[in-house]
């Protein structure tokens, strides 16, 4: 359904989430009072109430995920079998890393571990436990658990929109729970939770980025800290975000996020030198051996025996982040993750850049309370307690170079800002495009605009307090939808696993009445690198007969079937009763890249010369993506009459 003169948009989806969001922009200017103490008592009934069930969820999640790691089904790819990652994986895991955390690392590298140590829960402040506490409380909250909230996500959108051939949704999860009614208003009203969610979790970042680029300023410039210089700062990166945006996926984020990480590094690396740098080393070891051994004790451990508000403003405050920005994030991953396997992917998300953050913690939170205890006497810590976003530059102080670390600091928080913003504009746009993965460009710049937006009415609303409250309140149905979205993910592998061994029954001989003669004309169209004409001629003459004979003889024997066209493919679906239950037999033209050792046709209108075009099949449970260009009539018929065998197999199995 398409509105006219807005092709490209999911209608529902689209006016509902803008409703909302510039809903909240207008609540948040006219009324700010009234906003923020809304937020805050919204805020303190899920802490006090539904504290518990955030960290049940985010325990099970790692659990689940990591038992998915190490299960047979970690080999099944997502995309075709024979589909290879579109990113190498230095490049994949920078753009991961800019996508997921990387305002929050520059923020809170100093502020919470300090912060743990000046004021820590359990022990002495001060102390050596303290520091050791504060250490691995840090690793808690920025390690496994916070990439185990993205990869739920990421995970079920990759696989549901690359395996099984949906649109790159958060409803495309629900398919296996909600059939075909997933098309319909659920799935409208699931897709804007994801936008509303998106947009909590994306101001909470932009209101921290903010505060930290403030700071930048103001230690290089003297820029005055306030939130009309940070409403004006928002304008300018939104502004800078809309250009990047609009150069899409590759052109913009990619190249800023391969950039940022190597400034990270050289960063870390000149405050490891510059630094202790002894010391930060055997912390580094000690760290890891802190953060394994209260792996299991911190994720569930939520204060029920000597209530606390730290926890509150601490764990629950990032698990409600984690999730509210978890449809951004996991869109966002599973959008660069097409061609990996499922342990791949798993392995990857959770311990590739929560490794990273390892290092970063340690280099800047080791080095701030050693300055803090051997040099600075305290003054780091009050520093933290009093401005929090100017701790970072407090402790660049007692080191040398101090300028140019600020000033390579500074463009650490200015690209990550920018990273995040437009790489948010990007996944919402995709979302009520009803997944297109190269959006309008009207439609990315639009909610470019209001990410800036909600960020900047936000922080009028009540400050970063109000910002932060948003991310935990808008996770409260999001942690729902994503326990449900596990075991989409875990019915969904199951069936797929269960047709796999259908598969295994014996197949007709794929020979058709031309006997020998078959084999040479499937070479010609092996070598012979097919153009989009020639496959969409392909579906409408063989394959068309080939469906119109099986639907006619499946109706004489009393079985519904139907042919129809969704977009530019063909598809044959046998009904079962109910729509989860139906034999779908779909054949799509799919582009491909073609080999560097073949020769490209000059013939080819310009487009098409460095690609070719398959006759591939997908069925509704367990993606296949083979390609049968070339196949006749029988050999067609041959092939559906085998995976409808294998598929009833597959009934009787399950069913």
């Amino acid at each position: 359904m398409r509105l006219p003169g807005l092709a490209g948009i999911s209608p529902i989806s689209f006016y509902g989430s803008a409703a909302i969001s510039l809903g909240l922009i207008l609540f948040a200017i006219i009324a700010p009072k009234a906003a923020a103490s809304l937020f805050q008592g919204a805020n303190d009934w899920i802490v006090a109430e539904a504290g518990w069930f955030y960290m049940l969820a985010v325990g099970g999640f790692v659990i689940f995920l990591l038992w998915l790691a190490l299960s047979g089904f970690g080999n099944i790819k997502l995309g075709p079998d024979e589909s290879v990652p579109d990113y190498t994986f230095g490049t994949w895991v920078a753009m991961l890393f800019s996508g997921g955390m990387g305002i929050g690392i520059v923020f809170y590298g100093v502020a919470e571990p300090i912060t743990h140590f000046s004021t820590p829960p359990d022990a002495p402040a001060r102390s050596a436990q303290a520091a050791r506490d504060a250490m691995e409380i840090t690793f808690f909250h920025w390690g496994v658990h916070a990439w185990a909230i993205y990869a739920v996500v990421g995970l079920a959108l990759a696989y549901f929109g690359y395996r099984k051939r949906e649109p790159l949704v958060i409803r495309s999860a629900f398919t296996p729970l909600l059939g075909s009614r997933v098309k319909g208003p659920i799935g409208d009203v699931i897709d804007i939770f994801a936008v509303v969610g998106t947009l909590a979790g994306l101001a909470t970042s932009l209101g921290l980025g903010v505060a930290q680029l403030n700071a930048t300023g103001s230690y290089l410039f003297g820029l005055e800290q306030n939130l009309a210089t940070q409403v004006v700062l928002i304008a300018i990166v939104t502004a800078l975000a809309t250009v990047t945006v609009a150069t899409g996926l590759d052109n913009g984020i990619r190249r800023l996020s391969e950039m940022i990480i190597i400034v990270s590094f050289v960063l870390m690396g000149l405050i490891l030198f510059l630094g202790p740098t002894r010391f930060l080393l055997q912390a580094f070891v000690e760290n890891i051996g802190l953060y394994l051994n209260g792996f299991v004790s911190r994720t569930f451990h939520i204060y029920a025996y000597e209530p606390t508000d730290w926890v509150g403003t601490w764990t629950l405050f990032y698990w409600g982040w984690w999730i509210s920005w978890s449809p951004f994030v996991g869109m966002f991953i599973a959008r660069i993750s097409r061609g990996r396997t499922i342990r791949q992917f798993l392995f990857g998300v959770l311990f590739a850049p929560a490794g990273f953050s390892f290092i970063w913690f340690t280099i800047f939170g080791d080095v701030a309370i050693w300055l803090d205890l051997h040099v600075a006497d305290g003054n780091i810590s009050r520093t933290v307690a009093e401005n929090m976003p100017i701790a970072l530059f407090t402790v660049f102080e007692y080191l040398p170079w101090s300028n140019l670390l600020a000033w390579m600091t500074g463009l650490l928080v200015a690209v990550y800002f920018v990273t995040a913003s437009d790489a948010g504009a990007l996944v919402i746009a995709m979302i009520t495009s009803d997944g297109d993965e190269e959006p309008v460009l009207w439609l990315r710049v639009f909610w470019a605009l209001v990410c800036g937006g909600v960020a900047a009415c936000l922080l009028l609303a009540g400050g970063l307090g109000a910002v932060q409250m948003a991310a935990v309140i808008a996770a409260l149905p999001l942690s729902i939808v994503m326990v449900l979205m596990c075991y989409g993910i875990w019915k969904a592998l199951y069936d797929e696993v269960a047709l796999a061994a259908s598969a295994a029954l014996p197949a007709a001989p794929l020979v058709s009445h031309e006997g020998v003669y078959v084999w040479r004309r499937r070479l010609g169209t092996i070598l012979g690198h097919a153009s989009r004409r020639q496959v969409a001629d392909y579906l409408d003459t063989t394959v068309a007969k080939a469906f119109d004979a099986v639907v006619s003889e499946l109706k004489k024997r009393n079985i519904a079937a139907t042919i129809d066209r969704p977009e530019d493919g063909l598809r044959l679906t046998v009904d079962h009763g109910e729509a989860a239950d139906n034999f779908v037999y779909e054949v799509r033209p799919v582009s491909q890249p073609i080999p560097a050792f073949a020769l490209v046709d000059s013939a080819r209108p310009a487009g098409e010369r460095n690609n070719y075009f398959r006759a591939e099949v997908f069925l509704a449970r367990g993606g296949k993506g083979y390609d049968i260009y070339g196949y006749d009539v029988d050999q067609v018929i041959a092939d559906v009459i085998n995976h409808y065998d294998r598929f009833r197999h597959y009934l009787s199995v399950t069913g």
